[in-house]
């Protein structure tokens, strides 16, 4: 799937990347992924797309980017890193493809620097801030991650939706290899950043001067962002396991 990979230092920590290298010109394709999963979230989508040069990351404290060593960052800070390893691996401009945290840190680091993407497309993008009781619900959810196997299953029940879950029920395997990877301190750590403590970005979404589009699954929680284009796909809260084949096709056509 990959032919080299890197571990590259930013301020917030080592930052593990994977590369499949392309002879074509066109602009590289860089993929970021959500909470609980790591790079892998994107081996399907990836599959057919062979006109362009891949990379992969794992985000911070998620598959093999272990050695964090700034204890407060924020998601502020993962578009700083993100930013980071591009000047590292001498990307000019990249599409950007996200999905969820993923999503949220290219938006965040498209406004920083809009001349480093040339595109972006922004899969389940949560982008409101959580209401009080939502964070309430997910402080006592931590309480539960003694009972791990429980914690993912229940984790499992919010990120794909009914059906995929019963047409697909290796799903939940991607969820438990990934989480086996994360303590429960980093659970907690990544939540409170990501969704606990992040703000609002919908200014960010209208201020947007990348060309970008959304995709959202059909029975995903989070809601359409606003001004972008949204483009509905079948599934939950992650399109690009539930759905990889749509994701791909999209992506094609979004770059062609």
């Amino acid at each position: 799937m990959y032919k080299e990979s890197k571990m590259l230092s930013t301020k917030i920590g080592r930052i593990a990347t994977f590369h499949r290298p392309s002879e074509s010109k066109k602009t590289a394709l860089l993929f970021l992924h959500g909470v609980y999963f790591d790079h892998h979230l994107w081996d399907q989508v990836i599959q057919t797309i062979q006109d362009r040069t891949i990379i992969t990351l794992d985000m911070p404290l998620h598959g093999d980017s272990k050695r964090i060593s700034k204890a407060d960052w924020t998601i502020e800070d993962c578009a700083d890193m993100l930013l980071e390893v591009m000047d590292q691996l001498q990307l000019g401009k990249v599409v950007a493809v996200g999905h969820s945290w993923g999503s949220m840190t290219i938006l965040r680091a498209a406004n920083q620097q809009p001349e480093r993407f040339e595109s972006a497309i922004l899969c389940n993008m949560p982008f409101r801030a959580v209401s009080k009781w939502k964070k309430r619900l997910i402080r006592l959810q931590h309480t539960l991650l003694v009972f791990r196997d429980f914690y993912t299953t229940q984790a499992s029940k919010a990120l794909f939706c009914q059906t995929s879950r019963r047409t697909n029920p290796t799903l939940i395997h991607h969820l438990q290899r990934t989480m086996r990877l994360l303590s429960n301190q980093e659970i907690k750590k990544v939540d409170k950043e990501v969704i606990l403590e992040a703000k609002d970005s919908s200014h960010l979404i209208q201020q947007m001067s990348v060309a970008a589009i959304a995709v959202k699954g059909r029975e995903d929680y989070v809601p359409a962002p606003p001004v972008l284009q949204t483009i509905m796909v079948e599934g939950g809260h992650v399109s690009p396991l539930e759905t990889p084949e749509e994701i791909s096709k999209l992506i094609s056509e979004f770059v062609a």
